[in-house]
């Protein structure tokens, strides 16, 4: 499995390193994607009033990181640049690879929003989205596909684990809706 993880991390990266706009670009978009995704989250939240969608999302999102980094401290797995693979477009800490946070981060808050029928196409484009983006980290020379493989299963993992407790979880939302209709003046 190691073998065909570094082969498709050098199929995705071979294009890293050749044209400067590229190597922007790829930069860029490896990079700012968790961004992108809380502006989505903040316009899922106000612009189309799904609420609680969005506080699930963001639960899930805070609970998947949280279980990456307990991942983190038992399973040690090497970046590609400290293995010696490949071209490195943006320096990283030499931590442990697996599952991606980037990525985690994007598709743990699109999982959660499939699970909801008001939200399940904006999920839906957002996981694909999420998925394309956690490959220019494989094209930045700081993930192995297999990561971004890691963070696609870690994302649905926690957001069916959410999805699941929320009836549990339904205090802690009215909770935070009530604080937002009373910061905001709601009625």
């Amino acid at each position: 499995m190691e073998s065909l993880n570094r082969w498709l991390f050098l199929s995705v990266n071979n294009f890293a390193g050749k044209n400067d706009i590229l190597d922007r670009i790829g930069v860029f978009l490896g990079e700012q994607g968790p961004y992108f995704f809380i502006g989505l989250i903040v316009y899922i939240y106000i612009k189309r009033q799904n609420k609680k969608e969005a506080i699930y999302a963001t639960i899930t999102m805070i609970s998947a990181i949280l279980l990456n980094h307990l991942v983190g401290l038992f399973y040690l797995h090497p970046r590609p640049f400290v293995d010696g693979l490949g071209v490195i477009l943006k320096e990283h800490t030499a931590d442990s690879s697996f599952p991606s946070d980037h990525t985690t981060f994007m598709l743990a808050l699109s999982w959660s929003l499939t699970m909801f029928k008001g939200t399940k196409k904006i999920g839906k484009n957002m996981l694909m989205l999420g998925i394309i983006l956690g490959f220019f980290r494989v094209f930045e020379g700081v993930h192995y596909p297999f990561d971004i493989l890691g963070a696609l299963v870690m994302g649905y993992f926690n957001a069916h684990m959410i999805y699941r407790s929320k009836e549990r979880l339904k205090p802690l939302i009215d909770l935070i809706l009530k604080i937002d209709n009373k910061v905001f003046k709601k009625d």
